[in-house]
């Protein structure tokens, strides 16, 4: 065989196997995977029952209830539309998470609708100003950055 001809057939053999792990990465990829869902969207395609998701909307505000236990927490997020979600998290929540503020909850959902989350994740507005900024009397404008 001429040694054009092995060239040809190693570098075939190379973008097939480039293309066969290609392959292999994207489907462990996609089991891993989350989903994200507004309100809306769960209202207007289901509860995805089968996965782990992602949750994102706003905090209501009056829905925030604090279990005994000291760790547990109950709420609802909403978005624009009339849709909530009901959210239970047990763990640690960020320092930035409080009614009336964005929000998103990684977990599952459960046969009953109930959001249960292993992780919170809270958003801050484009005006945010770190506590110790504040605290020092600083505005949005004082700083340069």
């Amino acid at each position: 065989m001429k040694a054009k001809n092995q060239r040809l057939i190693l570098l075939a053999l190379a973008i097939v196997a480039v293309g066969i792990a290609a392959l292999l990465a994207m489907s462990a990829m996609r089991d891993q995977a989350s989903f994200f869902y507004a309100p809306a969207d769960v209202a207007r395609q289901g509860i995805p029952l089968d996965r782990a998701v992602r949750i994102g909307g706003m905090v209501r505000r009056n829905s925030l209830h604090r279990h005994p236990d000291g760790v547990t927490i109950d709420f609802l997020v909403g978005d624009e539309t009339p849709s909530v979600i009901r959210v239970t998290y047990r763990g640690i929540t960020p320092d930035l998470f409080r009614e009336g503020s964005g929000v998103i909850a990684e977990g599952r959902f459960q046969p009953n609708g109930q959001f249960t989350a292993t992780e919170i994740l809270a958003k801050h507005d484009e005006n945010y100003m770190p506590p110790e900024l504040t605290r020092r009397g600083m505005h949005r404008t004082d700083h340069v950055g």
